[in-house]
């Protein structure tokens, strides 16, 4: 049986990575800061180990066939580069190195579909296209670039392959993270929607993804974990049909979240923590597109609807606020 070394573990991919992982037969070494707080299902093949990822792990590493490092700091407000770096590039560098040396065949690397250029419906972007504005200016999407590039320059006796998640929803989204951009919509009489748009992907097909990576992922390659490319209203509209609510839809003009984006910056100039910021704020203008043929074909990857993804995200909500 081939053992897993997991980060990341109680989040929304890694909740949904440990699930896929059991379902095909692996053994699971999950780190966790809390085992409290992972929410699947107890599993004879899943050990939970409470831990820091600045410990020594190799007494782990060296028992594990292949790493798939999910952790990461995704908060979007912090002002400082060096906030994301010390998470999102040095933990990775100092892990890769623990895995190098305690002969560990592949390193499994989740990154985010914002390291890579997007296009338009007609023409997507995928693995080969480079970083664009605004996500050139994103303090996250940059300490993951940068992370990528180190693990593909330096990687030696360790196999290497990155893969890029679009926006995840589904299941087990705990805090929620995500999930977040369902509740702008559920339930509400009125939803402002700005007017640009993004790719959306199952979290499980996500998850699917990463595990199919470990066997049929190719040494030093990227893969897109994408799916449906909508605009934020037909995404909204989406919600609005699957929970049978009708509210009143009112779009963003530009102007008012450039407007925004510039009190922001004011703001972290002012070292006042805040979510504003002008390349933020652009995002949520373009529409952020991408292809998911490489990892259909490489992958074997079959994606189920986002209409399944809401769904499923919905449900778990339900599920979660009934039990509390």
């Amino acid at each position: 049986m081939k053992k897993v070394f997991v980060t990341g573990a109680t989040g929304l991919l890694g909740t949904n990575v440990i699930i896929k992982l059991l379902q095909n037969g692996y053994s699971v070494i999950a780190l966790v800061r809390q085992k409290s707080k992972y929410m699947g299902e107890e599993n004879e093949n899943l050990k939970l180990i409470e831990g820091s990822l600045t410990s020594d792990l190799s007494s782990y590493l060296a028992d594990s066939d292949c790493i798939i490092h999910i952790a990461a700091e995704t908060s979007q407000d912090l002002i400082r580069y060096e906030d994301y770096e010390k998470v999102n590039y040095d933990i990775t560098v100092k892990l890769f190195s623990e895995a190098e040396a305690c002969g560990v065949r592949r390193f499994l690397f989740v990154s985010t579909a914002n390291t890579i250029g997007y296009g338009s419906k007609e023409q997507p972007g995928n693995e080969e296209d480079f970083q664009e504005y605004p996500f050139t200016d994103s303090l996250y999407a940059h300490s993951k670039l940068n992370a990528e590039l180190h693990l593909l320059e330096n990687r030696k006796n360790t196999e290497v392959l990155i893969l890029n998640p679009t926006f995840m929803i589904g299941a087990h989204d705990t805090k929620p993270s995500s999930g977040k951009l369902i509740f702008w919509a559920w339930k509400k009489k009125l939803i402002f929607y700005p007017k640009g748009g993004k790719n959306f992907v199952h979290a499980e097909d996500a998850a699917q993804g990463v595990v199919a990576a470990i066997n049929k992922g190719e040494n030093g390659q990227k893969y897109l974990l994408a799916n449906e490319n909508l605009s934020y209203r037909e995404f909204f509209r989406q919600i609005n049909r699957m929970t049978h609510q009708t509210p009143t839809m009112i779009p963003i003009p530009d102007i008012f979240l450039n407007i925004l984006g510039r009190i922001g910056d004011l703001l972290r100039i002012l070292k006042i923590k805040t979510n504003l910021c002008t390349p933020h704020m652009k995002a949520l203008q373009i529409h952020n597109y991408y292809t998911n043929q490489k990892s259909i074909q490489d992958l074997e990857i079959q994606y189920q609807s986002i209409d399944k993804a809401i769904n499923d995200a919905v449900e778990y909500f339900k599920s979660k606020a009934s039990s509390q």
